[in-house]
């Protein structure tokens, strides 16, 4: 778990007189630190420091605050430990076929809908290829960000076939699929499952507590 008996007891001790009983373990510090890491509050006002160095873990001041950020944290790595299993987000899909087939899942690059007026695109609509095309995806899931991107960003732009130009060579998702997940739809469903992921990471990170620290 990588915490010190040093960095339990700082955090153990603050909060004895409040826990009517109950212990901190490291794992209940583990997610506290995962959930308040989400704070937007925490990283607003700390973005000065995030951009130069590793981050700094307050202490909150209540108990009943620690205990949300750790429960918050805890849900927060359900979801994102178990982003290929979680269910699948409830798109329409859209096919002049009757019936798909393994075939039918190939994928080359995912793109959005065409938009309307000043928009270019349109994100509730994602073409998975010429058989089928995706709609009724929340705007709300681009809301969720990793590493300066929408995660359905990251998943359009990775299951793909690229061919690197330097090495000549071919990253194919669709193998990956078969050969390692065993699912030609993998691509498809874990663009559902990744809408999945982002509403309820959103949902769990905006009803954290106001950061008010000792």
């Amino acid at each position: 778990d990588a915490i010190t008996d040093e960095g339990l007891a700082h955090f153990a001790d603050y909060y004895a007189s409040q826990t009517n009983g109950e212990t901190i373990s490291k794992e209940d510090l583990f997610y506290y630190i995962y959930g308040l890491l989400h704070s937007e509050d925490y990283r607003s006002r700390y973005a000065d420091n995030l951009s130069k160095e590793l981050p700094r873990i307050p202490r909150v001041k209540t108990y009943a605050d620690f205990k949300h950020f750790s429960d918050a944290g805890r849900q927060l790595a359900h979801y994102h430990l178990n982003y290929e299993s979680v269910e699948a987000y409830p798109v329409s899909f859209n096919t002049n076929l009757d019936q798909l087939t393994d075939t039918d899942f190939y994928v080359t690059k995912m793109k959005f809908g065409k938009g309307k007026g000043d928009d270019r695109h349109d994100k509730t609509t994602v073409i998975y290829n010429h058989k089928i095309t995706l709609s009724g995806i929340p705007l709300e899931a681009y809301d969720y960000v990793v590493n300066g991107k929408a995660a359905l960003d990251w998943v359009m732009e990775r299951q793909s076939v690229k061919t690197d130009k330097d090495s000549g060579i071919t990253n194919d998702a669709n193998d990956w699929a078969i050969e390692t997940m065993g699912n030609a739809r993998y691509p498809l469903e874990l663009f559902q499952r990744v809408i999945t992921v982002s509403l309820a990471t959103l949902k769990i990170v905006r009803g954290l507590p106001p950061l008010d620290i000792e």
